[in-house]
């Protein structure tokens, strides 16, 4: 996931445990996944957690005070839980944009809420229908996303959809028909970031060893054929609209350095991002992160949001924290580079 700039600069320096509000708000408000993708494990969770309305009302005070100005609502997957609309409704009144990130299985069939209640979608596309539905292997998962966008659009035709897309071993070499396949499907952007090897993130327990971090990372051959796919895409302007590919080529080259780093023909290198600052990751189970990939450092469960995120242990990882060389970020596959600005951000 990675945020559009704002025009003006909110970036704290590592030393800064302070921050210029909480404009961002994660919520990972259900625990299961309606794919089962090669490159992530939360669908083999076995317990079953939603963060349901009652459960942030407690937290009003906090969301005001802190500023929260845009929430995301991911998962595992949102539109599998069992509450929606109350969740919704309950955001709404706290007057924050809000975004959802789906598989996009469920989307023709809550186009209505989705509609009404979400301000843009981001739906993950692995690929052309084929590859696609490979990656989640679920049969028939590409055409379920593009009924679901026909959906969207029948009820409300501005609303932006965009596309993000993974990159590893099974679509490595299928970009530019992936950004061709979302354009046709009707969406308005597609975004590429690398797929995560070595974190807990995504419901690992443990890392992955290295024998599972091969079957989904590139050899150098492959890189080669990755390489040309990320600059051709840049060059596909005419055919796919100005801005349609979301990421510059600099931005495009990191995901090859990326791949060329785990194989150890690069230096790992830390993205340009000020998430502990302006945004924190709430789980289904209360716990509180710093972004996707750092450990919790409080709860809503037994704590208010910015109890959590005021708190001593999240000051004291942002006043530790060098982005740089911290080892954890340098492997990052994200960046969130949030500047506070009249206008709300947007993902992609």
């Amino acid at each position: 996931m990675s945020l559009l700039h704002e025009p003006a600069a909110a970036f704290r320096s590592h030393h800064d445990s302070t921050r210029s509000g909480l404009p961002v708000l994660i919520l990972n408000v259900h625990s299961h996944c309606n794919c089962r993708c090669v490159m992530c494990d939360i669908w083999k969770r076995t317990r079953h957690e939603e963060i349901h309305a009652a459960d942030l009302e407690r937290h009003r005070e906090s969301f005001r005070k802190l500023g929260v100005r845009h929430v995301v609502l991911s998962g595992g997957e949102p539109l599998l839980h069992t509450d929606l609309v109350p969740l919704c409704r309950f955001l709404q009144t706290l007057n924050v944009k809000l975004t959802l990130l789906t598989t996009g299985l469920l989307l023709s069939r809550r186009a209505h809420e989705v509609t009404e209640y979400f301000d843009e979608v981001i739906v993950s596309i692995d690929g052309p229908a084929e590859v696609h539905d490979a990656v989640r292997r679920v049969a028939g998962a590409f055409a379920l996303v593009c009924k679901g966008v026909a959906a969207v659009r029948a009820l409300r035709p501005e609303m932006r959809i965009t596309c993000r897309t993974t990159v590893q071993r099974t679509n490595y070499s299928h970009l530019c028909a992936t950004a061709q396949a979302a354009k046709q499907a009707g969406f308005d952007g597609i975004s590429f970031l690398a797929v995560d090897l070595t974190s807990e993130a995504f419901n690992r327990p443990l890392v992955w060893p290295g024998e599972r971090q091969n079957e989904i990372a590139l050899t150098p051959a492959e890189l080669d054929v990755l390489e040309s796919q990320l600059t051709t895409l840049v060059m596909m302007e005419d055919e796919l609209g100005t801005g349609f590919v979301c990421e510059s080529q600099e931005k495009l080259d990191r995901i090859v350095r990326h791949f060329r780093a785990h194989l150890g023909l690069a230096s790992t290198q830390a993205p340009t991002c000020n998430a502990p600052w302006v945004s924190a990751v709430v789980e289904t189970d209360g716990s509180v992160r710093p972004c996707f990939f750092h450990p919790p450092v409080g709860d809503i469960r037994s704590h208010t949001l910015e109890e959590v995120v005021d708190g001593p242990r999240m000051r004291q990882f942002r006043q530790t924290l060098d982005v740089q060389s911290n080892p954890v970020c340098r492997r990052c596959v994200c960046s969130l580079n949030y500047r506070i600005g009249p206008r709300s951000a947007s993902l992609s």
